[in-house]
């Protein structure tokens, strides 16, 4: 099972990725993670993609194809799938994703993508909090009432982040969209498309999620 999962911010890729490469030992294979964890190891290409960063510039595609590379040839867990998130995000680096795992004779068995209601996107990404007292994540949309009040209860505060403001937000998905999106016709193009209704609680969108894989 080798899978791309599609979808806005806050439509639960991570989430999901997670609880499948827990269940079905299958690695996540999150391109942000694999960027840290070159730069900690010193690499060549960890190398490369520091002197990038550190620039302020984004990390080329072939530096993150690279540092792809290197995880399937030599992660063992990789032989029996994976799970690719946050990459690729255009249509040229799905195609560059293709040729390598052509290349490598592991092409994709499905892409999924995760689909969210764009208010209730909004609603998951703009009412996220951080209690100041205990440190749990909460949605003043989406959260138990008791589990707000314990935090308030604690002493704490519900903290937003800078960047969860709504017109942040409202950018990031416009991003999503006209760079993005395209990727859903690439791959229905090649017959490796599945969609699920991601809007939901997360049992109910897991189980959408195995149903379409299996």
């Amino acid at each position: 099972m080798r899978l791309v999962l599609l979808g806005a911010p806050g439509s639960g890729k991570g989430t999901q990725a997670a609880r499948l490469m827990a269940e079905r030992d299958i690695p996540q294979v999150s391109t942000g993670d694999l960027l840290r964890a070159a730069v900690a190891s010193g690499s060549e290409l960890g190398r490369q993609a520091k002197a990038v960063m550190d620039a302020g510039e984004l990390v080329s595609d072939d530096i993150v194809l690279g540092i792809i590379r290197e995880r399937l040839t030599t992660d063992e867990r990789c032989q029996n799938g994976f799970i690719l998130d946050g990459f690729p995000r255009t249509t040229v680096q799905a195609e560059g994703l293709s040729s390598l795992l052509e290349e490598l004779n592991k092409p994709l068995t499905k892409a999924v993508l995760m689909q969210v209601p764009f208010d209730v996107l909004l609603k998951r990404l703009s009412g996220r909090r951080t209690c100041s007292a205990t440190g749990k994540i909460l949605n003043v949309y989406f959260s138990p009432a008791e589990d707000i009040e314990a935090s308030r209860a604690a002493g704490g505060e519900l903290m937003q982040r800078d960047d969860d403001n709504e017109e942040t937000i409202r950018n990031r998905l416009e991003v999503y969209r006209t760079q993005t999106e395209p990727l859903v016709d690439f791959y229905r193009d090649r017959g490796l498309l599945v969609s699920i209704d991601a809007d939901g609680s997360m049992d109910d969108v897991y189980g959408r999620l195995l149903s379409a894989i299996d």
